[in-house]
């Protein structure tokens, strides 16, 4: 019986070490710089330190990223994913109202965004300079501001809130206070809200807003 091909080959006489995938090397280089912006800031920041940190050379870096901003980008472009995926989930399957509804909710922004503070930080400083951060953010805002209105004219509907402000307005001013509160809070800027109480106290201004009637 002739022999097979496993059988005629040596056995290896040790396991090489695999050689990390693209993808891998891409994943190397976003960990190194959220936790590099734990401590510094982006400008603090240099292109050697996230190709050092990943292990990788400087030539390479730019296989994968053109500069440090776009690996900026690439990172709140997974925490806004992130939050978003979360947020559409809930909708799909969110059948409380009132206050249980909307702390539900709150609360995707306060873990997800609480979880990446660092990529938080950085992004909200560089917002003002970076095009396409400030484009990124734009459109999942306006995405999130959607989503409260339709929740809001849900409650008006089944009349469990009352008519007062156009929807879309209050959504989008409810939203904005979100995300500079948040923002405070993460980065304990003077004056904030405690990061313990902030989700509590968001609640409380939503709930209000959208259940109480004008005076």
């Amino acid at each position: 019986m002739a022999s097979s091909t496993a059988s005629r080959s040596p056995l290896p006489r040790g396991r090489r070490s695999a050689r990390p995938s693209g993808d891998e090397r891409e994943l190397a280089i976003l960990t190194t710089a959220e936790r590099l912006l734990e401590d510094r800031s982006l400008a603090d920041v240099s292109v050697d330190d996230l190709a050092k940190g990943a292990g990788i050379s400087r030539p390479t870096f730019y296989f994968y990223f053109p500069s440090k901003e776009a690996v900026l980008l690439t990172l709140l472009d997974r925490v806004v994913n992130e939050a978003d995926s979360a947020l559409q989930g809930l909708a799909e399957n969110l059948a409380e109202g009132g206050a249980t509804r909307w702390r539900t909710a709150l609360n995707v922004f306060f873990e997800t965004f609480g979880s990446h503070k660092a990529v938080t930080r950085a992004s909200m400083s560089a917002r003002e300079t970076g095009h396409e951060l400030r484009e990124l953010w734009s459109n999942f805002m306006q995405k999130w501001i959607t989503f409260t209105a339709l929740g809001i004219d849900a409650e008006r509907s089944r009349g469990a809130a009352p008519q007062t402000l156009p929807s879309l307005e209050l959504a989008t001013a409810l939203n904005l206070m979100n995300e500079r509160a948040l923002f405070a809070s993460f980065t304990a800027e003077q004056p904030s809200v405690p990061e313990a109480r902030v989700l509590d106290t968001l609640v409380h201004i939503w709930v209000s807003s959208i259940y109480g009637q004008t005076r």
